[in-house]
């Protein structure tokens, strides 16, 4: 119980530090957070979205990096890591309204880890899924 609180403080302390990053840029929100990883969430709004009026495929590859990092922050805290592979499947056009991304970590090894995404719209449609392999440097 301790060990999953001062994995959340840590992760709350992060998160405060990239409100000025991009991060914050994009107008990401923590949901939550517990054992079987992240929920973070965008209000997809205009300047989200392409000029076919849906929201932009880096976008959507962001929020999936965002929330797989940091389920692999809260699985390995004070370790760096990096992204080195992030595959995406666009499944259906996300437009402006709120956007929930889940991020989990799936096998976690000395050195890398591999995790997984997906992003639904508040109604439950399936956007996007995706995976990611990190690397602890």
């Amino acid at each position: 119980m301790q060990k999953q609180e001062n994995q959340e403080q840590s992760l709350e302390k992060l998160i405060k530090l990239a409100q000025p990053t991009f991060w914050g840029y994009l107008g990401c929100k923590m949901e939550s957070m517990d054992e079987n990883g992240v929920v973070i969430s965008l209000d997809a709004k205009q300047h989200h979205l392409n000029l076919m009026k849906i929201v932009h495929g880096g976008v959507l590859s962001s929020l999936m990096d965002n929330a797989m990092g940091l389920a692999v922050m809260m699985l390995r805290p004070g370790e760096p890591t990096v992204t080195s592979n992030l595959n995406i499947h666009f499944l259906a056009p996300a437009k402006e309204g709120r956007l929930i991304v889940k991020g989990e970590v799936l096998h976690q090894t000395r050195r890398s880890l591999t995790t997984q995404a997906r992003i639904e719209t508040s109604g439950g449609e399936l956007i996007a899924l995706g995976t990611g392999l990190f690397r602890i440097l």
